[in-house]
């Protein structure tokens, strides 16, 4: 049956549909955001093996139009590097930058919620901090550092084995980091490598023989073989998602492939875990207690828990050798991860 409204209703209508429109939008938002959750809602088998193997990757946690504004925020910092020659404060290059027609070969993007809304939004994605909740067990949760690393096609950089927890020891080991992938992560593009259980196990050395921090361990200590047999590779389409425990041992090799691998990382602790050395590591006491809390409240409370630790000192002076992993790990004795 068909509707016919008099001239005079029709600008009434107008403006009926004008106020709907933006009603709809976040009607929508709220949908997409409950079934987000529900997919980002774990089982109790994925929680045990979070538990007992020391990572986990969810599938297609971010939406289309996340990945899509992400991806958009990338290109746009990526122009802000042009014409920089060393690294600085937001950006670290590759040691071939430049050297290649003058070719930009940018290796990490530090800090991005600094200095893009859209990586800022990304600190408190609702399914993402669900999952947090899950696996720390808690309601609580404070941000440690966010860093893009993108181990660009054919050069990408290797991050030598390690355990977050050499860098950064606190009062108790609820602390976990999450890899957002904005590319597919396959077998040929570099993936994350970790050792499944060994955040239950040792803390190892993160030293060279002559006593300085350096940011990996010496390979000859874990059992693993050249062919990585016994590691477990992180891999999933973008818009995945993965989580690895703090002392976790993992790397990853070289990409000699012709795709991209960009993952956004970041830190998150529970707001019991206090960093060892203090907050002193931290801007202000402010941006410890208030700024970086995603969750929760606060607490002047440390929970204290029984756990190996060593100090991750002294540093180099060189200030080659400073101011990313990449940096620290060309200290090395021996690197495991050479791109061959």
């Amino acid at each position: 049956m068909a509707v016919h409204l008099a001239r005079g209703h029709r600008p009434f209508l107008r403006s009926v549909l004008q106020a709907w429109t933006p009603c709809r939008r976040q009607i929508q938002t709220v949908f997409a955001n409950q079934k987000r959750m529900e997919h980002s809602c774990l089982t109790a088998d994925d929680v045990k093996h979070y538990d007992e193997q020391g990572f986990l990757v969810v599938n297609n946690l971010l939406l289309d139009h996340e990945l899509a504004t992400l991806r958009a925020e990338v290109r746009r910092l990526l122009q802000l590097a042009s014409g920089r020659q060393t690294h600085d404060e937001r950006f670290d290059f590759e040691e071939t930058h430049l050297e290649q027609n003058g070719e930009m070969r940018v290796r990490r993007i530090k800090s991005p919620h600094l200095h893009s809304n859209a990586f800022k939004q990304l600190l408190t994605h609702p399914g993402i901090l669900a999952i947090c909740k899950q696996l720390l067990y808690t309601e609580h949760l404070r941000r440690g550092d966010m860093k893009l690393n993108l181990k660009n096609a054919g050069y990408g950089s290797a991050v030598q084995w390690h355990q977050d927890w050499a860098f950064y020891p606190h009062t108790n080991d609820d602390l976990l980091a999450i890899g957002i992938f904005l590319d597919d992560v396959t077998e040929r593009n570099g993936p994350m490598l970790v050792l499944p259980g060994t955040h239950r196990g040792p803390v190892y050395s993160h030293h060279s023989k002559a006593g300085m921090f350096v940011g990996a361990l010496d390979p000859s200590e874990l059992c693993i073989d050249d062919s990585h047999k016994n590691a477990e590779r992180l891999l999933g389409s973008a818009g995945s998602v993965s989580f690895h425990h703090v002392r976790l041992v993992h790397g990853s090799d070289v990409n000699c492939s012709s795709e991209d691998r960009g993952i956004v990382f970041l830190e998150v602790a529970a707001a019991d875990a206090w960093p060892l050395a203090g907050i002193s590591n931290f801007e202000t006491f402010d941006d410890f207690w208030s700024t970086r809390m995603l969750c929760g409240e606060a607490t002047l409370q440390p929970r204290m828990k029984a756990l190996p630790a060593r100090v991750p000192l002294p540093k180099p002076d060189n200030p080659h050798f400073q101011g990313s992993i990449y940096a620290l790990q060309q200290q090395m004795d021996k690197p495991y991860f050479t791109g061959e």
